[in-house]
């Protein structure tokens, strides 16, 4: 059961659910009481809900494939599936970033200090202002030679530090400049375009096992694919509650905000994004986050 938010023309943005039938309007479902994601958030009792909702619903329903395609005002489609207050990034959680990392910058200790300590890495990544959903576009840094996807599992937080759910998240850096020096790393990760998230979110009742999960990366470049690439969150170095717990040590965490929980795929030294390529991350059963890269 995906929850996605889609813009229908004479509407506007309203929030779905994905059914055997099709991807359903839930503010017409629910009479007004559910119009945005924020609205379903505030409910305790939001699973139940949503099942009555579901088996009860009489109205117009929608494919993904009428949804999933560049946005445009006369047609149906995707946008982000929240409005995430703020957005959140976890650094080091799996072996082969660590190794990746070290060989980058240099810093062997630093960042192998990281990954070994109780304390995580989280960083700041975006109030939502810089982030994209769904065939939008990322960014790349004009003053950077070395950009590349993160592809990463985004937890979803609610109330009091609960994960909710869970979505793919594309964390856009800048290697050369958090290599050339670690107190750079807001530079290198915060920018226009830096942030993608979507397709969907998927409540926790509906994922079997998190740590059981394949996220795939690959990049499109004039119709070739020119990178591929997965992973498993099996080989997750560190625990999805130890993370949350820790972002809300003396630090109010609203609900709705996402946290990106670091990558294990990294392309290749020599690979770097360019304007026109596009990016696929997928995690079944959230689905694909497409997005295009836009020149800086």
């Amino acid at each position: 059961m995906r929850l996605v938010t889609f813009y229908v023309p004479g509407k506007g943005s309203v929030l779905g659910c994905e059914t055997e039938s099709g991807i359903i309007d839930l503010h017409h479902a629910s009479r007004g009481s559910i119009r945005c994601f924020a609205d379903l958030l505030a409910k305790s009792d939001r699973h139940e809900m949503l099942k009555s909702l579901v088996k009860q619903y009489v109205g117009v329903t929608y494919t993904w494939e009428d949804i999933d395609i560049v946005p445009d005002s006369t047609k149906p489609h995707l946008l982000r599936p929240l409005d995430p207050p703020e957005i959140w990034a976890a650094g080091v959680t799996y072996e082969r970033s660590r190794k990746a990392r070290m060989e980058e910058s240099g810093y062997t200790d630093f960042y192998d200090m990281v990954y070994r300590a109780e304390r995580p890495e989280l960083f700041f990544k975006d109030s939502g202002i810089r982030t994209s959903g769904p065939n939008q576009c990322i960014g790349v840094r004009e003053d950077s030679h070395w950009m590349v996807p993160e592809p990463e599992l985004g937890l979803v937080i609610g109330k009091e530090l609960e994960i909710i759910g869970y979505t793919v998240g594309n964390d856009v850096s800048s290697r050369d400049i958090e290599g050339a020096n670690p107190l750079y790393l807001p530079q290198a990760k915060i920018f226009q375009g830096c942030c993608a998230i979507g397709p969907a979110v998927v409540l926790k009742e509906h994922i079997n096992d998190p740590y059981d999960l394949t996220i795939v990366c690959e990049i499109f470049r004039e119709g070739e694919r020119v990178f591929e690439g997965s992973t498993s969150t099996s080989s997750f170095a560190r625990k999805f509650d130890e993370l949350v717990k820790w972002l809300g040590v003396s630090n109010p965490v609203l609900p709705g905000t996402v946290l990106l929980t670091g990558t294990s795929i990294v392309p290749p030294d020599e690979f770097s994004l360019k304007p026109n390529d596009t990016v696929e991350i997928t995690i079944e059963p959230i689905g694909r986050l497409r997005n295009y890269v836009l020149a800086p």
